[in-house]
């Protein structure tokens, strides 16, 4: 019997982590949105100007039976970087930021634990933010599927296909990659 459950993550640019996260066996549905802000329904254009105070974010739905909320995790701090504050790479501002968006007690304690273990890895200390999971607001259509749509796009090929291509190199071997 399947074991449902959701997690939401902002690591930078949500195009990124959702092609990652699309890879992973287990992973039912993966949508682009915005968490952690003061408006409702922001669009796209209201979040990049910073102005909102929402992260764009993935909401991640998973079979646990399948894949760990632990293993997201562990991708989630190999996958960006968790020390640069408001920022990746060249994208800088609040809704870049770092953070898991825990949607219950469990949730919190894991992704407390998985980041204590990221330190270790990390030369700089880690910044993500974890906190409760608020009222989340799915990204305009064309931002889903993003990569699998656009993978000509120069964002898409300068940023994230190597991001992809990363997870498929570390990970491959750990979870099994959805084809």
């Amino acid at each position: 019997m399947a074991n449902e459950q959701i997690t939401t993550l902002a690591g930078g640019c949500f195009w990124c982590l959702e092609a990652v996260y699309q890879d992973v066996q287990g992973v039912s549905k993966v949508v682009s949105g915005y968490m952690g802000g003061q408006k409702d329904n922001p669009t796209y254009r209201e979040v990049c100007m910073g102005n909102t105070g929402h992260a764009e974010v993935v909401q991640v739905t998973f079979d646990a039976n399948e894949v760990a909320l632990e293993d997201l995790l562990g991708i989630f701090f190999g996958i960006h970087d968790p020390t640069t504050l408001n920022r990746q790479g060249a994208d800088v501002g609040t809704q870049y930021r770092s953070a898991v968006f825990y949607h219950d007690d469990a949730q919190k304690a894991a992704a407390e634990k998985v980041m204590a273990e990221a330190a270790q890895v990390w030369d700089n200390p880690i910044v993500t933010e974890i906190t409760p999971a608020s009222t989340f607001y799915a990204a305009e259509d064309y931002h889903q599927n993003y990569f699998l749509n656009n993978p000509g796009q120069p964002y898409c090929m300068a940023v994230v296909a190597p991001k992809v291509a990363k997870f498929r190199k570390h990970y491959s071997e750990k979870l099994k990659i959805a084809s």
